[in-house]
């Protein structure tokens, strides 16, 4: 066990992604939009969807780790502590990006995407001939 960890704790680890979550919370995206009769410029801030690899770069960010794959996968067991914090983050980010998707917050069709959401229907064609064959 010499591996030094980049996050120390599952604590820690709770407390970096509150903080990205605050974060984000308070660095949202402007859609501008040029308004009335003279077209003046608004910028309408629009909250951004939290997802478990803008998690990653938040931490890239800030020097504290490249990626969080060692802590999801439990690499050679050394990250079992961290298995209940990595669900937990990533059930945050999937319900925040559902239900912002649901009241039409964020883009539907991207985040059912994102979530592997897709509706999938399945087809099948039967061959019938035009003149079916008759007995006479």
């Amino acid at each position: 066990m010499g591996n030094k960890k980049y996050i120390e704790s599952p604590d820690k680890l709770k407390e970096l992604f509150e903080e990205y979550v605050k974060h984000e919370a308070m660095s949202p995206m402007f859609k501008v939009e040029y308004v009335g009769k003279e077209g003046e410029r608004v910028n309408t801030p629009l909250q951004v969807p939290i997802t478990f690899e803008g998690f990653e770069c938040y931490l890239a960010d800030r020097g504290i780790i490249q990626d969080l794959g060692d802590y999801a996968s439990n690499k050679d067991n050394n990250y079992s502590e961290f298995s209940t914090i990595i669900t937990h983050i990533r059930r945050h980010c999937f319900v925040q990006n559902f239900k912002g998707a649901s009241v039409g917050l964020f883009n539907a069709n991207i985040i059912a995407k994102k979530l592997g959401l897709i509706e999938k229907s399945q087809t099948t064609i039967i061959e019938q001939p035009l003149f079916p064959e008759t007995e006479e």
